[in-house]
């Protein structure tokens, strides 16, 4: 531990980080000029890995020598799968017709695919880029953006811990992925703009918008429920039952795999931190088929995504903002990547004839999860925000298998 940090009393940092966090959601939500300007351009998750990041840079807090980083993966990662994934409703996806689903998969099917698309165009032209250690490789980095394009920050930290990404790789990887989602969600906003332009160019059916729409606004007012002790009692103890349960369960299977077949140690499958974010994303979908689905009426998205973003803020005093600037050829890479997204999005589009809605919702579903795509469906119109929500949260559910499948896709690109 550095002798030069200010703060190593973890109870003091663990006040910093909330202040921190506080401080950004305030001012995102701020009416004042220069606040609405500033977040207009600098998006507000950033901040929450970037802030964290300057306190361990500047010798205020020592991210290596903090426990709590250890406690969020362990336990508000995995409460909060259960509480994203519990308001999954797969009945309710498939209503919006085949193009939606077809759209949202095919997004996620860009992710899977550009991955190792973009691992093999990178390394042909840049050979040496100073990922090839073992350990260290650039597949093991990409793994955690593929987490966070298909599912979420919960999908890129499990898949961080899969494959026990270094702190200084993860770091760069977390601000391309930043930097990239968002130059695309603004391409996005530009589809959204001129969507009747781009529908008649796809020549795509837009009633069913319409009638979604409706759909929509009748269901949210059937299913609303106050937020109150109770309620939140009920959802703490659902998410940290089944944390607690994937924890044990997850402990055995990991050991089994390691006893019996220690030749699938490559695939991880004798880590149980994979199999801890396994079952409990399942248990999440599990509980969605419930009455315990009702919750979500209540809030239990809002609750998980507390508790993600404690875990956002841990994982940015990790941060190596000065290796971020020595390796910003990697910003092509991620560029690649998300072209290959893009294609596969119009062609699939323009074959089917899917409207711009589904386009744009079911790529930012991906890529941006349900921080983003929520405002994306809302430009179309207010009342459609919740089927992004409802998009990013089936996202959720395919993030950390869809990241594997795509990881270990990136590993034979890379010759692993």
């Amino acid at each position: 531990m550095n002798n030069a940090v200010m703060l190593m009393d973890d109870r003091l940092v663990m006040g910093l980080l909330a202040v921190t966090l506080g401080f950004v959601f305030f001012t995102s939500k701020s009416a004042h000029p220069f606040w609405k300007k500033f977040y207009t351009w600098v998006p507000a998750l950033f901040m929450c890995y970037f802030l964290p990041s300057l306190l361990n840079t500047f010798g205020i807090i020592d991210g290596n020598g903090s426990g709590l980083y250890k406690m969020a993966k362990d336990y508000l990662l995995p409460c909060s799968l259960v509480l994203l994934t519990l308001s999954v409703d797969i009945k309710r996806l498939m209503a919006l017709g085949p193009k939606a689903l077809i759209m949202f998969l095919t997004a996620t099917a860009g992710v899977v695919i550009g991955g190792p698309i973009a691992m093999l165009i990178f390394t042909t032209v840049i050979p040496d880029h100073g990922f090839l250690e073992p350990g260290r490789e650039l597949w093991r980095g990409m793994s955690t953006v593929a987490g966070s394009w298909i599912g979420g920050s919960a999908n890129q930290a499990a898949m961080k811990e899969t494959y026990e990404v270094p702190g200084d790789l993860f770091s760069i990887m977390v601000t391309v992925d930043i930097v990239v989602a968002n130059i695309w969600v603004g391409i996005l906003f530009l589809f959204i703009n001129r969507s009747a332009q781009m529908d008649k160019w796809l020549k795509a059916d837009t009633e069913s918008i319409e009638t979604l729409r409706k759909t929509v606004e009748k269901f949210e007012k059937e299913n609303h429920r106050d937020t109150n002790l109770s309620a939140l009692m009920v959802m703490f103890a659902m998410a940290m039952g089944v944390t607690s349960l994937s924890h044990f369960i997850g402990g055995h299977t990991a050991q089994f795999f390691a006893i019996n077949y220690p030749e699938l140690s490559t695939f991880s499958l004798d880590s149980s931190f994979l199999w801890l974010v396994v079952y409990a994303t399942a248990g999440g979908v599990l509980l969605s088929f419930s009455r315990a689905k009702s919750y979500e009426g209540a809030g239990a998205s809002k609750v998980g995504s507390a508790f993600l973003y404690v875990l956002i803020a841990t994982v940015g005093m990790h941060m190596d903002i000065m290796a971020v600037i020595e390796h910003y050829q990697l910003f092509f890479l991620g560029m690649i990547w998300m072209t290959v997204h893009a294609v596969l999005l119009i062609t699939v589009a323009k074959l089917i004839r899917a409207p711009t809605f589904f386009v744009c919702v079911g790529s930012q579903a991906n890529i941006g999860g349900a921080a983003s795509a929520p405002v994306v469906a809302a430009a179309f119109h207010p009342s459609l925000a919740s089927v992004g929500v409802l998009m990013a949260v089936f996202g959720y559910v395919l993030g950390t298998y869809g990241a594997y499948v795509c990881a270990e896709l990136m590993r034979i690109a890379a010759g692993g």
